[in-house]
């Protein structure tokens, strides 16, 4: 019964901010014929009011909405580039927080992306290291050594989920303090609509919390294909 109830809690909190934060887009990603333009069409209108020049703005079919600070593009979903819902607009009000932060040299998002890009390898070695653990364990049979390996692969594979929560206010930075703020100072949105963009702004933060709770299932499933 315990274990029933600890697994359905890991399930929980697993999946349910995925929930919440599909449920959320999906909700007010409805279009509105009186809105003044498109995702794609308000990105570009800030880029060029803020003059961001460097920046461009694109369409983009199987990855999720970002913004590239390497290659300088806010890249949205078809969906919210073309859509004139009020999640395409806000989503794209929140990508162009993100550049608006890499003009300024906001240095949380900086350090962001170089924990980014280290993340990235070690989840590679991580796989590696634990992929080649049983057959380690067969060719040594050293315990100790087994278990170092296998503390080591599961640190690695960790640093995702810890990069994702200690950059977590550069979500809502970029949310709160920049894309909120643009849209209620410029006129973007209706004042009605602005309760509705705070709960977009929200999940759209908290996409990265989703995304390290998904980790941790990665995580368990590595753990439970090596105790076999």
């Amino acid at each position: 019964m315990l274990a029933a109830f600890i697994i359905l809690l890991i399930l929980l909190i697993v999946f349910a901010p995925q929930f919440w934060v599909k449920h959320i887009m999906k909700k007010y990603n409805n279009d509105i014929d009186s809105m003044p333009g498109t995702g794609g069409e308000l990105a570009s209108h800030l880029v060029s009011k803020f003059n961001l020049e460097n920046v461009t703005v694109e369409a983009i079919e199987y990855e999720g909405d970002h913004y590239d600070p390497e290659a300088k593009a806010i890249r949205l979903s078809e969906q919210h580039f073309n859509g004139k819902s009020l999640t395409a607009v806000t989503i794209a009000a929140h990508e162009f927080g993100h550049a608006l932060q890499d003009a300024e040299s906001y240095q949380p998002l900086l350090l962001r992306s170089r924990l980014a890009r280290i993340a990235l390898v070690t989840e590679r070695y991580a796989s590696v290291l634990l992929v080649s653990l049983p057959f380690l364990f067969l060719i040594t049979r050293i315990p100790v050594l087994h278990l170092g390996v296998l503390a080591s692969g599961i640190t690695l594979m960790t640093l995702p989920i810890i990069l994702h929560l200690i950059t977590l206010p550069v979500e809502f930075n970029a949310s709160f303090d920049r894309a909120l703020p643009i849209l209620k100072e410029g006129n973007y949105l209706p004042e009605s609509a602005l309760p509705v963009a705070r709960k977009i702004l929200t999940a759209a933060a908290l996409t990265y919390v989703a995304a390290s709770f998904a980790s941790l299932l990665n995580i368990y499933r590595w753990i439970a294909i090596l105790r076999r």
